[in-house]
């Protein structure tokens, strides 16, 4: 457990840039199979209506990850500036603050989410045919929401403070313990979507426990400060957390975008297609997410960088972090768009049985779907970099079009305009649009500066 070697403030853009993106980057993919891994096991082991049930109750999941994205990032774009500043008593503080309200917030959700479970269900559009397996997911990971977020929050915390690559690791871990547990669970033991939801539980919670561990040790420079609990502190804590609230906002909307979309998506393809349509959708569910977080990590490389060199009014080194990430994701997204036709059937065939008939509807769909993925990394990129500069307005306005007012907009008339391949393409337009909209604020973000 060692703290690597990161100057922000004086070493190459380049080579900082590279030591951040190779761990974060590995990190997130790990994090990705996480979720790969659940899909696939859950679509053989149990079946497609599973698939469908996860799908149904993942925006609840995804709710709570977005409240550990708002704080990991707002919390750490503050203790980024106050490093730079030299004031790491208050860069301690204020990740302290941000993991703490962070869980209290996510805890109480996570009370309500077990107590009106069935009426969360109905609200998330489940079938009656579904009803006993999104029932048995949502319960068994409803009271770990708070690891869900804390597992976002400390990877900026262990970033910033200089461990990109512990941060890997406890990825890494997390990650080969859900596998472990998934295969138990769903197959010799045979606890179905219960058993998938703990699987996933109890690896996050070892990624957490290795993250906290790191930060009350003395290697750890932004390691937690105990916090006073007068009226004047509580005042403090209230005002930084909502400052904080306010820079994260934007990556706790970008969260819930992909919950609004799979909400929507699923509203629209059960109405089309039925079970067997919200199944083939739910495959999307699954690499949409991947490619946000391949995005996110790539902002999240770049995130300390600029947020440092900004802090310590260096803004070409800022401006230079930036243009690395973007080019970064734009080239990520671009292959990717580039090889799914030839790999669609297989990768498909991971969550899938070729004899469903939900099969061929997302093979037949998918072309289409992954067209978001290039203007969706450069509206991601450009968010992170205002959010990074203190430009929480202009990132917040870009997150809510792509994320709610264009895409409910598109789920409403593309489906009625083209039909399947309209619900399809829906997120692409979406995206489309709303990097119209980026352009135009980041120019005058770079303007100001």
């Amino acid at each position: 457990m060692n703290r690597d070697a990161i100057d922000f403030g004086t070493a190459p853009i380049g080579k900082l840039y590279r030591q951040m993106l190779l761990p974060t980057v590995a990190s997130m993919l790990f994090s990705a199979l996480f979720i790969v891994v659940d899909g696939i096991m859950v679509g053989k082991g149990i079946g497609s209506d599973a698939l469908a049930a996860v799908n149904i109750v993942c925006p609840i999941w995804l709710l709570a990850t977005g409240v550990g994205l708002m704080f990991g990032m707002g919390g750490s774009v503050v203790a980024s500036i106050h490093l730079a500043e030299g004031n790491v008593k208050a860069a301690r503080i204020n990740i302290t603050q941000s993991l703490l309200v962070s869980t209290l917030l996510v805890g109480a959700f996570s009370v309500v989410v077990i107590v009106f479970i069935y009426p969360f269900l109905r609200l998330l559009g489940c079938s009656q045919t579904l009803m006993a397996l999104a029932y048995d997911y949502l319960l068994g990971f409803a009271p770990f929401l708070c690891a869900n977020s804390l597992i976002c929050s400390v990877g900026f915390v262990l970033r910033i403070d200089g461990s990109p690559r512990y941060a890997m690791v406890c990825s890494i871990v997390a990650t080969l313990i859900n596998m472990l547990c998934d295969y138990l669970f769903i197959f010799p033991l045979q606890m179905g979507t219960y058993g998938a939801a703990l699987a996933t539980a109890i690896g996050t919670m070892v990624g957490v426990v290795m993250a906290v561990v790191y930060l009350i040790t003395p290697l750890a420079k932004l390691r937690f400060k105990r916090i006073k609990l007068t009226v004047t502190s509580l005042k403090l804590t209230l005002r930084n957390v909502f400052y904080q609230c306010r820079i994260g906002f934007s990556s706790f909307l970008g969260d819930v975008a992909v919950s609004v979309t799979m909400l929507c998506g699923n509203y629209v393809f059960m109405r089309l297609l039925g079970d067997s349509g919200v199944a083939a959708f739910s495959v999307a569910c699954y690499i949409m997410p991947i490619a946000f977080m391949v995005c996110n990590a790539i902002a999240q490389s770049a995130q300390p960088i600029i947020s440092y060199n900004y802090g310590a009014s260096q803004f070409y080194r800022s401006q230079m972090a930036f243009r690395l990430a973007l080019a970064t994701a734009v080239a990520v997204a671009v292959l990717v768009v580039a090889v799914t036709p030839f790999s669609i059937n297989a990768v498909v065939g991971w969550f899938i049985q070729s004899c469903d008939p939900a099969f061929s509807i997302a093979t037949n769909g998918l072309p289409y779907y992954v067209l978001a993925f290039v203007p969706m990394s450069v509206n991601l990129l450009i968010i992170c970099y205002l959010q990074s500069i203190k430009c929480d307005c202009a990132a917040a306005i870009i997150t809510v079009l792509r994320g709610f007012v264009l895409l409910v907009l598109a789920f409403m008339l593309m489906p009625t305009l083209f039909g399947i391949i309209g619900a399809w393409l829906s997120v692409a337009v979406t995206e489309t649009f709303t990097l119209i909209v980026s352009v135009v604020l980041l120019r005058k973000a770079l303007k100001n500066i």
